[in-house]
C-alpha cells in the first residue's frame, strides 16, 4: 500500500471514530458537540498510532460542525446505528466530599473567607467560599465573614451589604463577620511592636528606589538606623508631620524569595474609607493584615489561592516576629473558566464603557449574572466541590457548571412551547379545538396548561425555509402537515396524526402566542479581545402560558432550552440558561 493509501486510510479512520464521539457527545449535551471533548477523546486513541493532534484537530473540527447541524433526533438514530454501545452512559460514582485538613479537631475548626469590599462576588469568590465554609460545617467549627477592608481607595460601602447577600444566596451563613478596618488601633500597636525589635523600619525613598534595591538584593539606606529613629517616624506618620513613607518589614534583601526582600507592611491612603471615614490614613497591606487577622480571630485553616504561595513565607516570618499564633495555611488554584474573566481588571473596564448592562450581566461570572442566567446555587456548588482543592492550576470550560445545573433544573423545570424566528402557517382541514398539555412529561404534579388549537400557527422560519411544496411534515406532538404553498406565509394541508417516519419534527406555537425576546449569552472574551457579538436577542413567540410563571421561574422552551423568565411592568424578557 502506498504512503498515499495509508494517509488516506488514516483520514477516514480519524472521521469515523471522530463522528461516534461527537455523536455520544453531542446525544449527553442536548444536540451540541463540545468540540473539546470530542478532540481529547479522538487524540487519545491516534497518539498511540503516532499520528500529530494536528492532523486530526481540522478533520474533528469538520465532524464536529456536520453533527451539530444534524437534529437530536438524527444525532440520536446515527448514534444507535453507527455505535450503539455509546448510548449507553454508565454513571460512575464520584465521591467529591472534602478530604481531612491536617491537624483538625471537631469543633475546634475556624475557617474565614475574607473578602475586599471592592465589587460584586464572582464564581471564583464563591470556590473560596464554599470551601471556607463547608470545612467548618466538616468539623462542626464555626465560620467567619471577614471583610478585608485596608484600601479605601478601591472598597465601597455599597459592596458589604451586596457581597453579604451574595453569601447568602449561595447558602452560606457565619458565626461571625466583622470588618478588617475594626482593628486598625491594634494593628498600629503591633507595628509599633516591630519598629521597637528592629524588626521593621520606616522607609522614605521613592518608589524607583525600592524598585531597584528590591531587584539587585540591596539593604535600604533607611534600613540600618536605630530603631528609636523609626519610632519617631512612625509616631509622625501617624500624627501627619511626616507626610511620605512606608513601614517595611526586616525580612531578608537577599532571598532568592522576592517577596521576602522587605515588604511593605504599611503605607499612606489619604481616600476617606467608606466605614471609617477620616479616622486613619496609614493602612497595613495584605501581607500584614491578612496574616495578623488570621491569627487573632483564631481561624485554624485559612485557605487562599495559590497566587500568594511564594508571599506564604512571609506570613509566617511576620507571625514569628509578633509572637503570634501561627495557622495551618492552605492553598488551592484559583478558578479560571475559558472566555469567562472573573478578574476585576477586565470586568470593570466592561461596565464602565457600557459594554455590558452592569454586574448582573448575564455575560459575566459574576453570583449575580448567574442567578440573572438561571444557574442555582446547588449547581454551582456541586461544580466547586467537583474541582477539589488541587493546586494544579487549569482553565475549565462553563460547560461543566451547566452540566451540573442541567442535573438540578431539568426534573423540576416546566416545559412551554417556543418559535424562533416566527412565520406563520395556515392549516386547512385541523379541527378547531382545545387541548390540555402537561407541563412536565413525568412530574405530573407541575400541572397542566391549554393550549388553543385553529388553522394558524407559527413555526421557525429556518426549519420550514428546508422544506420544499409537497413535503409533509409534523407539527411536533399533534399532526401532519402538508405544504401547499410558501411566500410571506406558509399554507398547508392537515395530513393526518399517524406518525410518519423519518418525517421533520417542528416546533409551533398557536395563534394566541405572546411575542418575547430571549437574551442568550455567547463567549465573552475571544483570545483575550471582548466579543462584540457576546450577546444575541432571539426575537419569537412563546405560548401564553407563560403569563402563568413566576418572576425568576427557570422553564425549559422545547427543542431550544432553558430560559430564566423576568417579569417587570407587564413586559416579560427571557434569559437563556443553556441547552
Amino acid at each position: 500500500m502506498t504512503s498515499e493509501n495509508i494517509q488516506k486510510t488514516a483520514r477516514k479512520n480519524i472521521q469515523k471514530t471522530a463522528r461516534k464521539y461527537a455523536l455520544q457527545n453531542a446525544v449527553q449535551f442536548e444536540g451540541s458537540a463540545q468540540l473539546k471533548a470530542v478532540i481529547g477523546k479522538v487524540i487519545a486513541v491516534f497518539q498511540k498510532k503516532g499520528i500529530h493532534p494536528k492532523e486530526i484537530i481540522p478533520l474533528v473540527k469538520k465532524t464536529v460542525d456536520d453533527v451539530n447541524g444534524l437534529s437530536k433526533d438524527q444525532q440520536r438514530d446515527e448514534l444507535e446505528t453507527l455505535a450503539p454501545e455509546l448510548l449507553i452512559k454508565e454513571k460512575k460514582v464520584r465521591d467529591f466530599s472534602l478530604s481531612d485538613l491536617p491537624f483538625a479537631e471537631d469543633k475546634k475548626v475556624i475557617t474565614r473567607f475574607p473578602p475586599e469590599p471592592n465589587g460584586y462576588l464572582h464564581i471564583g469568590h464563591a470556590k473560596a467560599a464554599i470551601i471556607d465554609y463547608e470545612y467548618a460545617k466538616k468539623y462542626d467549627g464555626s465560620f467567619i465573614l471577614r471583610f478585608d477592608d485596608t484600601n479605601p481607595e478601591k472598597d465601597c460601602v455599597e459592596f458589604y451589604d451586596a457581597q453579604k447577600q451574595d453569601l447568602k444566596w449561595l447558602g452560606i451563613k457565619w458565626d461571625k463577620s466583622y470588618h478588617t478596618s475594626d482593628n486598625l488601633k491594634m494593628h498600629y500597636e503591633l507595628c509599633l511592636q516591630l519598629l521597637k525589635q528592629s524588626d521593621a523600619y520606616v522607609c522614605l525613598c521613592d518608589a524607583e528606589n525600592i524598585k531597584m534595591g528590591r531587584q539587585k538584593k540591596k539593604n535600604c539606606p533607611c534600613r540600618n538606623l536605630p530603631s528609636e529613629i523609626h519610632v519617631d517616624q512612625w509616631e509622625q506618620l501617624l500624627s501627619s508631620t511626616l507626610d511620605n513613607g512606608i513601614v517595611r518589614l526586616k525580612a531578608d534583601m537577599k532571598s532568592l524569595n522576592t517577596a521576602m526582600r522587605d515588604p511593605t507592611l504599611f503605607r499612606i491612603i489619604t481616600t476617606p474609607h467608606p466605614l471609617q471615614k477620616d479616622r486613619f490614613h496609614i493602612w497595613p497591606t495584605y501581607d500584614f493584615a491578612g496574616a495578623v487577622e488570621d491569627s487573632i480571630s483564631g481561624v485554624t485553616h485559612p485557605f487562599r489561592t495559590k497566587e500568594y504561595e511564594l508571599r506564604d513565607e512571609v506570613y509566617f516570618y511576620l507571625l514569628d516576629k509578633l509572637g503570634l499564633r501561627k495557622p495551618h495555611l492552605m492553598e488551592f488554584a484559583r478558578l479560571s473558566i475559558e472566555g469567562m474573566p472573573v478578574s476585576k481588571r477586565k470586568i470593570t473596564p466592561l461596565i464602565e464603557n457600557g459594554s455590558v448592562s452592569g454586574y448582573d450581566d448575564v455575560r459575566l461570572p459574576t453570583l449575580r449574572g448567574l442567578k440573572k442566567r438561571g444557574i442555582v446555587p446547588k449547581a454551582i456548588k456541586k461544580f466547586v466541590f467537583s474541582q477539589g482543592i488541587s493546586k494544579v492550576e487549569s482553565i475549565v470550560s462553563f460547560g461543566l457548571v451547566e452540566a451540573e445545573n442541567r442535573k438540578i433544573i431539568d426534573p423540576v423545570s416546566k416545559r412551554l412551547f417556543f418559535v424562533s424566528d416566527p412565520v406563520e402557517l395556515i392549516v386547512s382541514g385541523i379541527q378547531k379545538k382545545s387541548i390540555v398539555m402537561p407541563f412536565h412529561p413525568t412530574d405530573k404534579s407541575l400541572g397542566t396548561r391549554s393550549v388553543l388549537i385553529d388553522d394558524s400557527f407559527y413555526v421557525p422560519r429556518e426549519d420550514i425555509a428546508s422544506l420544499n411544496v409537497g413535503d409533509t411534515f409534523r407539527l411536533k406532538d399533534l399532526c401532519n402537515v402538508k405544504i401547499q404553498k410558501k411566500n410571506d406565509k406558509i399554507y398547508g394541508m392537515y395530513a393526518g396524526e399517524e406518525l410518519i417516519a423519518k418525517s421533520k419534527k417542528i416546533q409551533w406555537t398557536s395563534k394566541d402566542a405572546l411575542s418575547i425576546d430571549v437574551f442568550k449569552p455567547e463567549v465573552l472574551f475571544k483570545n483575550d479581545t471582548f466579543n462584540e457579538n457576546s450577546l444575541q436577542v432571539i426575537h419569537g413567540n412563546v405560548e401564553p402560558a407563560i403569563k402563568k410563571l413566576k418572576d425568576g421561574e427557570i422553564v425549559q422552551f422545547e427543542r431550544f432550552g432553558f430560559v430564566r423568565i423576568e417579569k417587570e411592568n407587564d413586559v416579560i424578557k427571557g434569559f437563556f440558561t443553556h441547552r
